[in-house]
């Protein structure tokens, strides 16, 4: 579902998308569209996109393509999701040590709407860092 949301092909569309973006949580996508964690994350944000269309924007950056952010937010993995607020990285709690960014695909619709709202309604109140609603530190644990 990747052709159904934009997609940023160069590093100035991506600043201008952040910093563009005044009343919206802008939510980035870095990866690559073959991969498929990523397939189901970019399924599952096209999903969400029209729900959360009032107070967020989804992107979509092919991490090849676009490498000038590679180094600066280590995007390494093979998916990595990222949330951006006028022009302020915000970062969320998860549990996992990594408050940066989301490195896995969310497959639940409605958890990623709930982090979404989360780093929405701390971000409007000037907060640069939000607590996730669900705890992912034991999302390996058997």
């Amino acid at each position: 579902m990747s052709y159904m949301l934009p997609h940023l092909r160069s590093g100035w569309e991506v600043d201008q998308a952040i910093l563009t973006e005044e009343d919206r949580v802008v939510v980035v996508r870095f990866g690559r569209d073959s991969d498929t964690t990523c397939m189901v994350q970019d399924e599952v944000l096209f999903g969400i996109a029209e729900k959360v269309k009032n107070f967020a924007v989804v992107y979509l950056v092919d991490i090849d393509e676009v490498t000038d952010f590679n180094s600066m937010y280590e995007l390494y993995d093979a998916c990595t999701t990222m949330f951006f607020y006028r022009n302020k990285h915000i970062m969320v709690d998860l549990g996992t040590g990594n408050n940066n960014k989301i490195n896995w695909a969310l497959a639940d619709h409605q958890e990623l709407i709930d982090i979404i709202e989360i780093v929405y309604r701390g971000a409007r109140k000037g907060r640069g860092l939000v607590v996730s609603p669900k705890d992912y530190s034991t999302k390996y644990r058997y």
